[in-house]
């Protein structure tokens, strides 16, 4: 297939959202400005395994400005904007294989047909394009070069092919990237989240106790954004030290359990499974709303609720309705998916520029460091987040001091005292 999307007639209103979402993103316009003159990518072919996005669209600009044949399928079932995926393999002539509402069947088919490509990079959302390259689809190892992995559960995942011995070739850790993780984790995930969640219900979130399970950066970005937004925030967490700084941050902490009983919103975002499970929604309020960020579908029990539930509805879109044996009724967003990408667009364009600047230099890095890398999870190298940083803040038209030789002389000596 040359690609398999909803509408191809929807590839103009695609065009659209990719032209607003980049006037948010200047580092992939300058980046794509460089690449344009040298070609660092000819010949390379860059499979991605993402959410098919304004943003992502912006991204497969750069690759192919790079000289790169770029080919896409979606990261989750329901984070496809259809226009997206229309223009993408309309206009910029991209095989796409992603729909809006897939089911599971599709979802895989779409990921080997990425695959069936031979790409050379593997750019990753979640390790499910690695695992099925890996595991059924060895044949195409011998031509990969290495992957980038964009999300916090994708890295776990990998660092755990790591250690078992399984992973087939380099893999750079977009997501640990200081220029990604601290800003799209902790502001894109808390502003995004938020939005999803007000779109698919349109409550106040004045007053209301806003339960967030995890306390990584995406879990402070959740919880600073309700806090701005009125809510009680209630934190639980499994790390103590993490627990510590909700705390000192302002927060309640308790356990999942005692949370259950208190909270009218519950959020989330640990990338682990069974987080809120079949105890705790007899403990709910009639009316708690139940909604997931973190990237895969299991950190909410959904068999669990659905054995409880003695009727379920749509009652909204992306609002599923659950009434309990006693008549009370809690409320899943999203399938329990990304409930950022499920019930909104996702990270703002602004933060997302930085998460891919990180996977377009990764790529570059990967390609200039063939055949000298293990397969082993890398870091990003730190002189390009240090660049992306750099770039990011002359285009917001900031400017910051430089060390004089005799500053850079002193931090690099140890002989001055008191």
């Amino acid at each position: 297939m040359a690609y398999d999307i909803k509408d191809a007639a929807l590839a103009p209103q695609g065009r659209d959202r990719a032209d607003w979402a980049e006037r948010q993103m200047p580092v992939q316009r300058l980046l794509r400005e460089r690449f344009a003159r040298d070609l660092p990518l000819k010949g390379i072919r860059v499979a991605g395994c993402l959410h098919i996005t304004s943003e992502t669209a912006n991204l497969a600009r750069t690759l192919l400005a790079a000289g790169a044949e770029v080919a896409l399928c979606a990261s989750n079932p329901l984070s496809t904007q259809d226009e997206v995926a229309a223009y993408l393999a309309v206009d910029l002539g991209v095989p796409t294989f992603a729909i809006k509402g897939e089911d599971d069947a599709s979802y895989y088919r779409h990921i080997n047909a990425v695959l069936d490509w031979r790409p050379h990079i593997l750019v990753d959302d979640g390790a499910d394009a690695t695992y099925t390259l890996i595991t059924k689809r060895k044949d195409v190892l011998p031509e990969v070069i290495g992957g980038c992995e964009e999300t916090t559960t994708g890295i776990i995942r990998l660092r755990n092919m790591e250690r078992d011995g399984a992973l087939g070739y380099p893999v750079i850790a977009v997501n640990d990237a200081n220029t990604k993780h601290l800003f799209d984790n902790r502001y894109g995930t808390g502003q995004s989240t938020i939005d999803g969640i007000l779109r698919a219900t349109n409550i106040l979130l004045a007053g209301k106790k806003f339960v967030v399970a995890g306390y990584g950066y995406c879990g402070r970005g959740v919880a600073m954004r309700a806090k701005g937004m009125g809510a009680i925030v209630i934190v639980a967490e499994v790390d103590p030290l993490r627990a510590l700084e909700a705390a000192m941050d302002g927060y309640e902490v308790m356990p999942i359990a005692q949370a259950a009983r208190e909270g009218d919103i519950f959020v989330t975002v640990t990338g682990d499974t069974s987080i809120i499970r079949r105890e705790h929604f007899p403990l709910m309020k009639d009316g708690a709303i139940l909604a997931n960020s973190g990237h895969f579908d299991v950190e909410i029990d959904k068999p669990g609720l659905a054995a409880l539930a003695t009727a379920r509805r749509h009652i909204r879109p992306m609002v599923e309705e659950f009434t309990m044996p006693d008549g009370r009724r809690l409320f899943l967003l999203g399938e329990g998916r990304l409930v950022n990408l499920a019930a909104a667009e996702g990270h703002p364009a602004a933060v997302m520029d930085m998460s891919f600047a990180n996977q377009a230099l990764s790529c570059l890095y990967l390609v200039e460091q063939r055949g000298q890398l293990e397969k082993r999870v890398y870091p990003v190298p730190a002189q390009v987040d240090q660049e992306i940083a750099r770039l990011k803040l002359a285009s917001m038209g900031i400017s910051i001091d430089t060390l004089t030789p005799e500053q850079e002389h002193y931090i690099a000596s140890w002989e001055e005292g008191t």
